[in-house]
């Protein structure tokens, strides 16, 4: 017997919709996770794992997981990988659980301290095992920070191999588009593109559009393989070079588009969208891709967007030099242990997960 479906046609067999879970590692990742969550996204659900009770408790998600308790006493990592890997470690099966059965799952994190750094490549293996498509939306620390951007890259090393599409987001960018913004302010902005892209391509998934994108064409894009990125951009309808250029051209994103193997496009405007315009776009993001590439696109007609044309773009095949900087296998770079150092390997963390 088929379901029946409120436009009329029936089902022979019962269609969920995809699982999608947006996971925030750490307290950057969190932070991203918090604005995302009172964005709202349609069709998913949000989660965030951190060692660090207090900040937990500042943050709005649907699910929050504290781990490590009995190594932080939930008082954060206190800077070292190496600690919130032992605490992924510890709370493997609560990592487990959340991630099990997902279609989709997002990690947003912050890359050179502590609990982010540690704790994201753990999430991203076990979400990987479970067959879920798995995006990492990941920020890279400040210039001034030193120490922290060596265990960066080894986060960026570590996460590669298990995510299907990786975004590095370089926090020095800021000073170049908002050196003079308040503190808060500024790293919104990054906050702000993170939630953009996470929130577009769940809603180009989710929502029913004019010319369709489901799931599967996301994870046949993905499994072009090579590096891949998603990009965000949008302009006036008039101006569909502008929105071409603005999503290409993004200043928080590092990567070169020429040569691209694939791309799924999902473009949203209101009611004035006209065909010409649509493919003026399209034609423009796709000019340097291969000509073989395989290129999958939809349109959502969204009357609240009335003279706005925005796009998400998922390439892949890209150069992105933020992702392939190599890293000697080496310890971490030290730090003070704290009062509650542990006695591990700190190079097991090199070791560990580097294939799928």
């Amino acid at each position: 017997m088929g379901t029946a479906n409120a436009t009329g046609w029936e089902a022979s067999v019962y269609c969920p919709k995809p699982k999608i879970l947006v996971v925030g590692c750490g307290g950057a990742g969190g932070n991203s996770v918090h604005r995302l969550h009172r964005l709202g996204v349609a069709g998913a659900r949000t989660a965030v794992v951190n060692t660090d009770r207090a900040h937990l408790d500042m943050i709005e998600a649907d699910k929050k997981l504290l781990i490590g308790q009995s190594v932080t006493r939930g008082m954060g990592a206190g800077g070292r990988p190496e600690v919130g890997e032992r605490c992924a470690d510890l709370a493997d099966e609560e990592l487990r659980n959340l991630v099990m059965g997902q279609d989709l799952v997002f990690l947003t994190v912050g890359l050179g301290g502590g609990t982010g750094t540690g704790v994201a490549p753990h999430v991203a293996e076990l979400a990987a095992a479970g067959g879920a498509v798995v995006i990492g939306v990941a920020t890279t620390p400040f210039k001034a920070e030193r120490g922290r951007l060596r265990n960066a890259q080894i986060g960026i090393q570590r996460l590669r191999p298990n995510c299907d599409s990786l975004i590095v987001l370089d926090n020095n960018r800021l000073l170049d588009i908002a050196p003079n913004l308040p503190v808060e302010r500024a790293f919104a902005v990054m906050d702000i593109l993170i939630s953009e892209v996470i929130k577009g391509v769940t809603e180009a998934i989710n929502l029913p559009s004019l010319i369709n994108l489901d799931f599967n064409d996301v994870r046949t894009v993905l499994s072009e393989g090579g590096t891949s990125t998603i990009l965000y951009g949008e302009n006036s309808i008039d101006n569909p070079e502008g929105v071409v250029d603005d999503t290409l051209s993004n200043p928080l994103l590092d990567v070169d588009t020429k040569g691209a193997r694939a791309a799924l496009i999902h473009i949203s405007s209101g009611p004035s969208l006209s065909l010409r315009t649509a493919f003026r776009v399209i034609d423009g993001i796709t000019a340097n891709m291969r000509s073989d590439a395989n290129v999958i696109f939809g349109v959502r007609v969204d009357p609240r967007h009335q003279d706005i044309i925005r796009v998400i773009a998922i390439l892949t095949g890209l150069k992105a030099p933020g992702l392939d900087v190599p890293v000697e296998a080496a310890a971490w770079e030290p730090s003070d242990p704290g009062p509650h150092a542990i006695p591990i390997n700190p190079s097991s963390f090199l070791s560990r997960g580097v294939a799928r």
